[in-house]
């Protein structure tokens, strides 16, 4: 049975098709990458997925959504707001509890920000700021993950790490990856999209990267 179910489904924004009779299926458990140019669909395609289940799935969106003027590890416990009362969160905002601290200091020494644990997001790097939601992620602990372009902002090296972390913590994982090396490594399905239709589906096992190549080129 499908955990994602998507039949001609079409979109579009300001009167220009995003997608175009798009159907697709994923089963529990796979690992999916989506490929394909900027302005291909990919982010179109994640929000009807996300639309599905909701409440089971941890999003990591482009614009990340973090809140500037707070630390790391509040930026991180934030995926857990809904686990206590209102009196525990703030009192956990006011004074970091230890007992809330330890498993967050793990998931940021795993990203290796483990030094900027209680470091103001806004004033970090980029990639700094994304591994800070790849752990909000991570400590939300759903079963399933959908991310948009969640490595965008490293190199492969720390990419593979967060990577590793997010396969680590995920039965399912779709994902929208702009390295179609990474796309490959870290994925057993491929789905490519080129102006907003769906122009390859195959298990990842046995492609290179080349294979990709015609979803980039007009």
């Amino acid at each position: 049975m499908a955990l994602f179910d998507i039949q001609d489904a079409s979109v579009q924004y300001n009167g220009h098709a995003v997608l175009n009779g798009v159907s697709l299926s994923i089963r529990q458990g796979e690992h999916v990458a989506l490929v394909g140019q900027s302005g291909a669909g990919k982010t179109t395609l994640l929000n009807l997925l996300y639309e599905q289940h909701k409440k089971e799935i941890a999003l990591l969106p482009q614009d990340l959504g973090l809140v500037q003027t707070l630390s790391v590890f509040h930026n991180i416990y934030i995926a857990r707001l809904n686990r206590h009362p209102a009196w525990y969160n703030v009192l956990n905002l006011a004074h970091p509890m230890q007992r809330e601290v330890a498993p967050i200091r793990e998931i940021a020494r795993r990203l290796r920000l483990e030094d900027k644990l209680f470091t103001p997001v806004g004033e970090l790097s980029g990639g700094q700021r994304q591994r800070t939601a790849v752990g909000r992620a991570i400590h939300q602990g759903s079963s399933i993950l959908l991310g948009d372009e969640p490595v965008s902002a490293v190199d492969e090296k720390q990419a593979r790490v967060i990577l590793d972390c997010i396969y680590e913590g995920y039965e399912t994982v779709v994902m929208a990856l702009h390295d179609v090396t990474l796309a490959l490594a870290y994925s057993d399905r491929i789905i490519g999209i080129k102006d907003g239709r769906i122009v390859l589906d195959q298990p990842s096992s046995g492609m290179e990267p080349s294979d990709l190549d015609d979803l980039y080129h007009h």
